[in-house]
């Protein structure tokens, strides 16, 4: 009997259900947060094993930091694949910012939408404008 991971789209927070196989579609999910029902059902990702020379060749792509300056969504984009390059899980704070990105969100914004999010990431106070 599998949980399955959601996101609440109002609290914008992730957490996990114990259902059993034929609970699963029939059961009403509810945030675990907020209570409310406006969620959607998260896939988790599946990991490829590679070694520690490909990951840093995929990463080593120029072409991934062109335009990053003007364009968030870029930006974003370039943030999730290097995430899931590291094959390390990160904290969910790291998501909400790459879903913010992908949005269309500058960083500013974001550090205003989430004033302590510097402190959950690990980074310096000097905003994560100046680290990402």
């Amino acid at each position: 009997m599998p949980n399955y991971d959601y996101v609440c789209l109002d609290c914008r927070k992730r957490f996990d259900v114990f259902l059993t196989y034929q609970e699963y579609g029939v059961k009403p999910v509810s945030c675990s947060h907020c209570g409310g029902a406006n969620i959607r059902r998260r896939v988790p990702r599946v990991r490829v094993l590679k070694s520690d020379e490909q990951r840093l060749e995929s990463l080593g792509d120029p072409s991934m930091l062109e335009g990053l300056d003007d364009d968030p969504v870029a930006l974003g984009r370039m943030m999730r694949k290097m995430g899931s390059e590291l094959g390390e899980d990160l904290p969910p704070e790291f998501g909400d910012v790459v879903d913010r990105l992908e949005a269309g969100q500058s960083p500013e914004e974001i550090e205003k939408a989430i004033p302590d999010l510097s402190d959950s990431l690990g980074t310096d106070a000097g905003g994560m404008g100046d680290d990402f």
